[in-house]
Order: structure tokens, then sequence, then C-alpha cells
């Protein structure tokens, strides 16, 4: 292997073990929930779900699941 790759490896296990360096602008994401696949994205510090539930309270367990896996890797919120 390039010795100049093992190095490039090296430094992106560092970097994957050190959250604080990357910051989610956005993404579209299909969750598969336990009953059905739902659409889900994150863009401009906000969220939106497909889900029904989200359709009424602006959160729901499968955006709340990525804030959980995305915990301080997601700017602060937008207030409204």
């Amino acid at each position: 292997m390039d010795y100049g790759m093992i190095g490039k490896i090296e430094k992106a296990k560092r970097y994957a073990e050190e959250r604080d360096r990357f910051r989610f602008n956005s993404f579209d994401i299909t969750f598969s929930g336990d009953n059905n696949n739902h659409q889900v994205g994150y863009a401009d510090g906000k969220f939106r779900c497909d889900c029904e539930f989200f359709l009424t309270h602006e959160r729901c367990g499968h955006t709340m699941a990525l804030e959980i896996l995305f915990k301080d890797m997601l700017p602060a919120p937008v207030s409204a």
C-alpha cells in the first residue's frame, strides 16, 4: 500500500473520532420505521418528516432518533 495513503487512513480515523469537526447543513434520508419507510430531511436548521405525527407536532420519533444519532453534529435549532 502507498505510504501516503496509510497516513491519510490514520488521519481519517482520528477525524472520525472527533465528532465536533462535523456539522450537517442538510440531508435527506429514508428512515425505515416499524410500519413504513419515512422521508426525513434536515435543512436550514429544521427537520421535516412525512409521518402523520410530525405534521401536527413538528417533531417525531424519527427526527428525535436522528437528533440523538447526530448529537453535537447539528447546528443549534433555528428559533421561529
